[in-house]
This record gives C-alpha cells, sequence and structure tokens, in this order.
C-alpha cells in the first residue's frame, strides 16, 4: 500500500507564476487588439494617411487608398509581427521577475559557503526553500562545532598523554639510571629499586591499555557475545580481587542483590565495568566507609546501583565525569586513578550492551545508575 504523496510545499509558488503567465499572455493579446482598434484605424491611420499626402502630394482619397493597401492589407503579418514583439517583451519583464528567485537563493547560498550567523530569509513563495536552506545553515554550524570540539579533545589528548605517561615512564627511567649507576647498591635497596621500577612499569602499562581499550570500543570494533549472567556470583569474585585495595583503605563492599538476580550480557565486558566503577569507589571513597551494591529487576530490565561515601561531585563535574581523559582536579597531580578513561570506558561498554549509565551526587554520596535490558 503506497502512502499518500505530501505536497511539495510550492503550491504557492506555482500559483504565482501561473498567473502571472495569464497576465502576460492576456496584455500581449490586449496590446494586439489597441494596435487594430486605435493604430490601424485609428488617429495613427489619419496621421499617416496626413503622411503620405505630404511626400506624394496626393490627394486624400488616393493616400487613404495607399494606406490601406500597405497596413490594413498586411494585417496579418502586422498582427504577428506586433503580437512577437510584445510576448517578446513581457516574456522578458517575465524572466526577470522569475529569476529574482535565484538571486535569492544565490544570497543564501552564500551565507552558508561565508558561515554567516544571520537567518536566510526568502520570499514566502519559496518558504520550503528557506526552511531547508536554514536547516543546512544550522546542520553545518552543528558540523563545524563538532569539528571544534574534536580538535580541542585531540589537544586535550596530547596533553594528557604527555602528562599521565610522562610520570611513571620518568620514574622508570630515573630508578634504571641508579641501578645502572650505583653498584654498590645493597641487596634491600636494589630490591626496592625493582619493586618501584617494576610497580611504575604496571602503571604505564595500564595506562596505555586503556588508551588503546577506548580506541577500539568507541569504533565498535568490538562484537560482544551475550549470555546470562549470575550477578551475585560476579560480585563475589569483584570484591575478592578488590580486596587488597579495600584493605587499604579500610573500606567494606557490601551489595543487596537477590539470589536469583541475573543480567544479559558479555561476562568479561560487564565484570570490567564493575571492577572500573568499584575502582574509582576505591579511589575517592572516604576511608573506613562502605561501598553498596544494589540491584533492582523488572520484566525488561535490571538497574544496578554502585554508591560511595565521600565528596560531593558538582553538577559540572557529573556532566563531564564520562568524558575520555577526564580527571577532577585533585586528582589530576596524584597517581590515584588511571588516565581519566575507566568510567568513559564503563559508558561505552553499557552502551554495547543497550544500556544506560548515569552518576548523582548529594549528602555525601555518589552514586552510578546502570540499566541493562534482559534481551
Amino acid at each position: 500500500m503506497h502512502k499518500k504523496r505530501k505536497g511539495d510545499g510550492y503550491g504557492r509558488l506555482r500559483w504565482k507564476v501561473f498567473w502571472q503567465t495569464l497576465l502576460m499572455l492576456f496584455t500581449a493579446f490586449a496590446g494586439i487588439w489597441f494596435l487594430y482598434t486605435n493604430v490601424l484605424f485609428g488617429r495613427f491611420a489619419n496621421m499617416m494617411v496626413a503622411v503620405i499626402q505630404f511626400l506624394t502630394h496626393m490627394s486624400y482619397d488616393e493616400a487613404l487608398f495607399l494606406y490601406r493597401d500597405i497596413f490594413p492589407g498586411h494585417f496579418s503579418y502586422f498582427m504577428l509581427a506586433g503580437g512577437l514583439i510584445l510576448f517578446v517583451l513581457f516574456f522578458r519583464l517575465f524572466l526577470n521577475w522569475f529569476t529574482r528567485y535565484f538571486g535569492e537563493i544565490d544570497r543564501g547560498v552564500d551565507i552558508l559557503v561565508e558561515r554567516g550567523e544571520e537567518e536566510i530569509k526568502l520570499s514566502r513563495e519559496m518558504e520550503p526553500m528557506e526552511k531547508k536552506l536554514n536547516q543546512v545553515r544550522l546542520t553545518l554550524e552543528q558540523q563545524f562545532y563538532d569539528i571544534r570540539e574534536a580538535e580541542e579533545k585531540k589537544d586535550e589528548l596530547v596533553m594528557y598523554l604527555a602528562h599521565d605517561i610522562r610520570t611513571p615512564l620518568t620514574s622508570v627511567i630515573g630508578y634504571l639510571s641508579l641501578l645502572k649507576e650505583m653498584p654498590d647498591l645493597t641487596e634491600e635497596q636494589r630490591q626496592k629499586f625493582v619493586d618501584v621500577t617494576l610497580k611504575k612499569a604496571e602503571r604505564l602499562e595500564t595506562l596505555v591499555n586503556e588508551f588503546f581499550d577506548i580506541t577500539r570500543f568507541g569504533r565498535r570494533e568490538t562484537e560482544l557475545s551475550k549470555e546470562k549472567i549470575d550477578l551475585v556470583y560476579m560480585l563475589v569474585q569483584l570484591r575478592e580481587e578488590a580486596y587488597p585495595q579495600l584493605s587499604q583503605k579500610n573500606m567494606t563492599l557490601v551489595f543487596h542483590v537477590g539470589e536469583e538476580c541475573s543480567v544479559y550480557g558479555n561476562p568479561d565486558k560487564l565484570a570490567r565495568v564493575f571492577h572500573n566503577l568499584l575502582k574509582n569507589a576505591i579511589a575517592y571513597g572516604d576511608r573506613e566507609s562502605e561501598i553498596r551494591i544494589t540491584a533492582e529487576e523488572t520484566m525488561e530490565e535490571t538497574c544496578l546501583y554502585v554508591s560511595n561515601q565521600g565528596p560531593v561531585i558538582s553538577k559540572e563535574e557529573q556532566k563531564r565525569l564520562f568524558d575520555k581523559f577526564y580527571r577532577m582536579d585533585e586528582a589530576r597531580g596524584s597517581d590515584r586513578g588511571g588516565a581519566g578513561l575507566g568510567l568513559a570506558i564503563a559508558k561505552e561498554l553499557i552502551g554495547m550492551h543497550g544500556g544506560q549509565i548515569t552518576v548523582s551526587s548529594a549528602d555525601g554520596y555518589t552514586t552510578f545508575k546502570i540499566v541493562l535490558p534482559k534481551k
């Protein structure tokens, strides 16, 4: 069944062209009728007879006979010539009137090319074209804005890469230089330097892996194999893996999740999401506080909440929290956290599952909410 075709919006223009054409034809025929009634047989005829008399010294009757032989006798030719002349004249005027629309469009295109900020205005008959040109103008403005933003993010990427990679790399080079230049180090000192170097090298590897991951996930190069996941079992494993970090700050991880609660997705990728959120909660949570993970289920989706006690995140920072390479000012100059990619990776992975992740912060608690579809 075919859909009813909607009008293109140029009905007003078509009607105006139609009436202008009728007016041009009517004016041409009126001009020809005027020639016939007022020129060939009116004052023009009397004037021409007088001119013939003056030039040839003929009598009035002889001059009138000659006039009628020349002009009314060849009336059809004069009518044809006069009609063509009038038609060409009026058609030329019609073209001048019609081509002004192209001039308006041309000026509108100039505004697009010059990236002018003023709104494009055309005649009422060209309202559909005016809307399309303004839509193109807004689209181009958005594209230019996106390009500028992408360039700024590239600059930030270079800056963040230089900052985050340089710190551990400098430490690695420094300690290796000490090991090379100080052969008389005790075994205890040598082991300490090696341990610090290894720790910094591992951090450097973590940062580089995060850069590769966010690039790969952002390009959607990874295909997900999904299955039903026992959520409680996954969280128990994550708690065991995070035990050393939790112990350092004397924090506890508790979760209120039903034994039958499950999610549908890729186990490795969702474990990565919870690992990043848990690492973030430990890094920015208060010492000797509690991290909570709760879950709610409906017929169509599972909602998960990861909450920690700590400094309140402002609304402005909440908007940027999932941006690539964004770290709050207090963490920028420290070794706490990674390259500012953990939450960005979590958002990419949740998006690949068809879900959403959001954050809220108030009254001394920060909570991340994850919504995952069950199908």
